[in-house]
């Protein structure tokens, strides 16, 4: 018998920051069924970014969703919204119940293969407000997330997203910490991450 139910939330416990970890937030059927659903009936591109004066393309696909038309931009990219369908409103609205927060607009990437990448980055975006909340619902295959403070350099961590699990960030976690999902020559599949947050 588990001595904890992986449906309710793990609080992890890192200094200037409030994070919760939800491992099995849907179970693996529903999952799978999120995943198909939302990888094939979503409108992916792949965009470019611009780091140190030079255009990439950004390694992996990305789509965005809202209930109203507020862009959103970051690296140089300026993304207007799609409306929310109704898969996304459902799978909004269930997290929103859980975690008693409300958010407008969802962004969505898909990881192809273990090359595509998320670089270190806060979710600071001054249309994200002062104390960002940021709900992040991983399916598919799993990937590390790693964690860093910007000033105190020891201070590290690391998680592994599984197949429905659920990240929320909030509080002053993006003022303090950097995340990003790396790359790994480790032959894995596809993984969807939803964004959810609440633009001002």
């Amino acid at each position: 018998m588990s001595l904890f139910d992986a449906s309710k939330p793990l609080k992890i416990k890192l200094l200037n920051a409030e994070i919760e970890y939800t491992p099995a937030f849907f179970n693996l059927k529903e999952s799978k069924k999120l995943f198909d659903l939302i990888y094939n009936k979503t409108n992916w591109i792949e965009d470019n970014i611009r780091v140190y004066g030079k255009v990439y393309k950004q390694p992996r696909l990305t789509a965005f969703y809202a209930n109203n038309d507020k862009a959103y931009g970051y690296s140089n990219i300026s993304m207007k919204p799609q409306p929310f369908s109704p898969i996304l409103n459902a799978v909004k609205l269930k997290i929103e119940k859980a975690t008693k927060m409300t958010f407008s607009s969802c962004l969505l990437n898909l990881y192809r293969d273990g090359q595509d990448s998320n670089g270190w980055h806060s979710d600071n975006e001054k249309e994200l407000g002062k104390n960002p909340v940021i709900a992040s619902l991983s399916l598919g295959a799993e990937r590390l997330f790693h964690l860093k403070h910007k000033s105190i350099k020891t201070l590290k961590h690391k998680l592994t997203l599984q197949n429905g699990s659920l990240l929320l960030m909030k509080g002053d976690t993006q003022h303090h910490w950097l995340h990003q999902i790396p790359k790994t020559k480790k032959l894995i599949d596809k993984r969807i991450n939803l964004t959810f947050r609440l633009i001002k």
